[in-house]
Formats: C-alpha cells, structure tokens, sequence
C-alpha cells in the first residue's frame, strides 16, 4: 500500500525565491525586471508521480524542490506589466510552408500567457530545468555559477498519436540496425573512403577504427545510447528521418523535466485552455538511459570501477549530463568521473590486460559527451586520448565502429535499393526502415545533382558533422554546387544531398533568457533507444523516451545547445 503523504501549504514572497535584485534592472539567471506584489494565493502547481519511470519518484523528488508540494505566491495580477518575462513580442513567420493551428493561441487571454510564463520560470529554476548562461563568465565550468532556464516551449506541440507510435515502434530495429553495422567494419570503410579523402576528422576516425581491425578487437559488451530524429512531412503525411545520433545523444535529462512542467501547467490551465495534461505522455528517457548504463557497468564486473563521461572543457549542457550522472549514482550507486580529451591524454593509462585508468581509477564505462566534431580535437594529445579508450576493455558508448555507423554518409548507404537486406532479416522491420527514409544521395549523381541546383530549396547539404549549425540550405546549395562542379576536385564526398523536409507551422510560444516571444514554428521529434549486447545475447533493446524541439520557421537548423531551438514536448492528438 503506499503512504499517503501530507502536504503542507506555505506561502512564499517573491523576495524568498531571489528572482530579482532591488538594486539590479536584471537578475543572472532568470533575466528579470524587478517587481513587487502584496498579495498571496495557492500554488498553480501540485506534484504527484504516478509510475516507477516518472522522474519525481526518484531522490529527486526531495532534492530538486522542497519537501513541500504546494507554494503561495504573488498574484501575478498585482504588477505584471513590470515582468520582462511576461513581455510577449511577436516575430515575422516564414513564408511558402502550409500553416496548422492546434490551438488558437492568437485568442489566448495575455493575462493567462503572463502567469503560465512566471509560473514556467519557477517551475524551472525549482526543478534544474537550467542550463549556463553563456553571459556569464564561468558558468560553462564552474556548476552553480550563472544558471539560466533551458530554452523551452510555453507547450507542448500537438503531434498525432499514431505517428508518434511509429517512431517508438522504429526505434528498436534501429538499435538493432546500428549494432549490426558497427560490426561489418569492411562496410565502413569502403562507404566512407571517399570520404576520407576530403575530410580530415572522418579520416582520423577510420584510421583508429582500421587500427582496431588490424588488432582484432571484440567488443564483448556494447552499450549504444542513441536517437533517432524525424520530422512529420505536410504534404505527404508521413514520417520521415532525418538522422540517427549514436555518440552524445542529449537532452535525455532535460527532455523529461520538460515533459512534467507541460504536464503541471496543464494540469491547472488545462481547462481553460482546452488541452487535457494526460495527453502528455510520459518520458522516461533519464532513468531507462541509467538503467542501460548501469547493467553494462555490471557486466564489466568491478565493483570499484567508475563511469567516464567524456566532456568538453566548456559545457554550458552540464546539467543535462549530471542528471544522468545523479540517477546512475543514487538508484544503482555507479560513480561517474568527468573528464576531457586532453585530461584523459595526460592521465590515462592502459594496463596490459587491456583495463583503463584514468587518474589512477578503474573505468568501467566510457560515455562520451564530446568527441563527435573536429574541434574538439584540437591538438594530438586528444587524439591519443581516444585512441587509448578504443584500445581498453572498457564499454564505448559508442564505440568507434558505433560513431562511425551513425554518419550522414552511411545513413545515405543504407537508403541504397537492397542494402538494409545486408544487416536486417525481418521484412516487415525493413519496410518500417525503408518507409521513414527521405530521398538521400551522393553528389556523385550528376542527375540529383542538377536537380538541386535547379531547385535549391528542395534539398539540404550535410557534411559528417554533429552538433547543429553544419548543414547547406537554399541558395547556398546551389552556389555549392556549382562550385564543387567547376573546381571538378573529390571535395564533394565530403557531403550527402538530403530531401528537404516541410512540417506543418503553428503559432507558438517560445521562452529564452525569461523572455517570451510568439512566433510561427516547426517541430522534430527525437525518440532515444536503448541498447546492449553481451556476445550474442541481446541483454536491452527499448524505445526510451522522446525529445520535442521546437524552433522558429524561418531558421534552418535546430539544434538546442547550438542556440537555434527550444526544448518542447507532445500533446498526443
């Protein structure tokens, strides 16, 4: 039977939650006007976790927010209009892309807009729904020092439920689909040979995945934490990919506590909104993500070994990594030890039976939240650093192989007539693959080629890059290719042409820098998996939860972290 707890009401004055300085036009972390108000009502807010996997059944129930679940604050009616957050400015939208309105937000009482604004921001600050304020000297180093909400949506977008199972159906198979890649190394190379040619990281990558071909090295355990990323198609209705993340795939902490403030806003303005909280699904990413980590630290079989996140030496995402880190050490009591490239370069070691040290402790895991661009490599000592990890016994996530299969340029191989027959078995499971790939080339097609010149705005250029802001767009892929076409060099393996892809815009609300700006936006979803492997035993292999971002129309790329887009969540329609 569960025990029943008692809440405790307690009133709270503006001044208690130190939202804003008397003597400063803005605070830090929330960039706010400062205000006064006399006046106390009930809590818009009431937390209750109704499943193992909803994240505030967890010590974090107790430590993110106080040990009382309902507060008093200001009525917002008393000086609203001095709030900055609450200021709502509207933006020019993006013309030639069909239009499609969930919710009337034009007709939304700004009074309602400006309460649900300040009471997001609480809720934010409250529950480490925060990332660096890049404003702020440190905060990219030093956790605590200049905190910043997430960027995020006011709520969540609507997305069709069938769709939205399909994605979660998808993920399996390709959890399944990169695993059997990473193991035909021969694939690999031959696919990303041009490529290798032109482009200098991706060779560096090839030579230490050749390096561990040339050596013979099994990788007993293998732990993939991936996402795959779609976008819902206007005009067709269909689901389509646009990538699969298989090193640093982020947001697994931040994307839930999203998910529960869009479920506490609705829960008290539902109502008048018209939207239902339990059409919300629940995510659970952080703590299924843990979960996987932490059975794959129990297979290394070391009690005293350590999980190793791989990090950049200035990382304004911290708190998204530690709260992965915080579930892997208080549900399944697993360490983890931060560290850079460079960092492990200097203090590493590998022993001869292959075990990983690093700062004199056994690494048993090692999971990497840098390493996936060129700049984080800026010296060999980075370098040697990864290739030291390749080398030891300890479980990749990813593994070289499984970074490697994660790249634009075999995400376009595996499109190709009959290749996913190569690796998959099940033809329904090829089907369901083969249905959500977009049109993907190689620039050594001189027919898509001279498409894409004619028609820019129907296609994307990607180079083998991660994190956000790489890719080609519009009339700059013309002038690209044209220019690869004259200079007549191998500069274009370097790239895939993709399908461009048109989701449906709706009016949205979009909070950065506790400011709230309505704009017209469009949406990617991101469903993560799970995976790990004994030898042949598959010990998971699960659909872990989902990641909504929401950006402004008129912006190409998307990426959260890179400063083009806001977290978001779904409402299942």
């Amino acid at each position: 039977m569960r025990k029943k707890l008692k809440w405790v009401k307690m009133g709270v004055r503006y001044f208690s939650l130190s939202l804003c300085s008397p003597t400063h036009q803005y605070h830090q972390s929330f960039r706010l006007a400062t205000f006064t108000c006399d006046t106390k009502q009930k809590s818009n807010f009431s937390f209750y976790p109704t499943d193992k996997y909803r994240i505030f059944n967890t010590h974090y129930r107790r430590v993110s927010f106080f040990p009382i679940t309902q507060f008093s604050i200001c009525g917002l009616h008393s000086r609203i209009g001095n709030l900055k957050c609450g200021r709502v400015k509207e933006m020019e939208t993006q013309q030639g892309i069909a239009t499609k309105e969930a919710l009337d937000l034009q007709s939304v009482d700004q009074d309602l807009v400006q309460k649900m604004v300040y009471d997001a921001l609480v809720w934010s600050s409250l529950h480490g729904l925060v990332v660096g304020d890049r404003s702020v000297q440190r905060s990219g180093k030093v956790p605590g020092v200049g905190l910043v909400h997430a960027p995020f949506a006011l709520l969540p977008v609507s997305f069709p439920e069938s769709h939205f199972r399909e994605a979660c159906e998808l993920a399996p198979i390709f959890n399944e689909l990169v695993d059997r890649v990473s193991l035909d190394g021969k694939f690999l190379q031959e696919s990303l040979s041009r490529t290798k040619k032109v482009d200098p990281f991706t060779s560096r990558l090839l030579d230490i995945h050749s390096k561990m071909l040339e050596l013979n090295k099994k990788e007993d355990i293998r732990l993939g934490l991936h996402r795959s990323d779609y976008m819902l198609d206007e005009q067709t209705k269909s689901l389509l990919q646009i990538e699969v993340n298989t090193i640093s795939s982020s947001f697994s902490g931040l994307s839930c506590l999203v998910s529960e403030l869009h479920r506490s806003l609705l829960i008290h303005y539902g109502e008048r909104l018209g939207l239902d909280s339990k059409k919300v699904p629940g995510n659970s990413v952080v703590i299924q993500f843990a979960e996987a980590m932490a059975k794959a630290w129990t297979e290394y079989n070391n009690a005293r070994a350590l999980v190793l996140v791989v990090v950049q030496s200035e990382e304004h995402n911290m708190y998204d990594q530690h709260w992965l880190s915080s579930v892997l050490k208080e549900r399944h009591n697993v360490t983890t030890i931060r560290k850079t490239l460079a960092e492990i370069d200097a203090e590493g070691e590998l022993l001869p039976d292959g075990t990983l040290l690093v700062g004199g402790q056994v690494i048993a895991v090692v999971y990497f939240r840098a390493g996936y661009a060129p700049t984080d490599y800026p010296s060999e000592s980075e370098w040697r650093a990864r290739l030291l990890m390749e080398q030891s016994s300890a479980v990749k996530c990813p593994s070289i192989s499984y970074h490697l299969a994660g790249t634009k340029k075999i995400q376009q191989e595996l499109a190709k007539p009959n290749v996913l027959e190569r690796f998959l078995d099940n033809k329904e499971d090829i089907a369901k693959v083969r249905k959500c790939f977009a049109g993907l080339w190689s620039l050594d097609d001189s027919e898509i080629v001279s498409k894409a010149i004619e028609n820019p705005e129907l296609y994307v250029m990607k180079p083998q890059r991660e994190g956000g802001g790489n890719n080609i767009y519009g009339e700059d892929v013309k002038e690209t290719l044209l220019r690869l076409k004259k200079d007549g060099t191998d500069e274009d393996a370097a790239y895939i042409l993709m399908q461009r892809i048109f989701p449906s815009v709706s009016l949205t609300f979009l909070m950065r820098d506790g400011i709230c700006h309505k704009d017209h936006a469009i949406s990617e979803l991101g469903i993560y998996g799970a995976y790990l492997r004994i030898k042949e035993k598959v010990i998971v292999n699960e659909q872990s939860g989902y990641l909504m971002r929401t950006k402004v129309a008129s912006s190409n790329e998307g990426g959260v972290a890179a400063g083009f887009a806001v977290l978001d969540s779904l409402y299942l329609t």
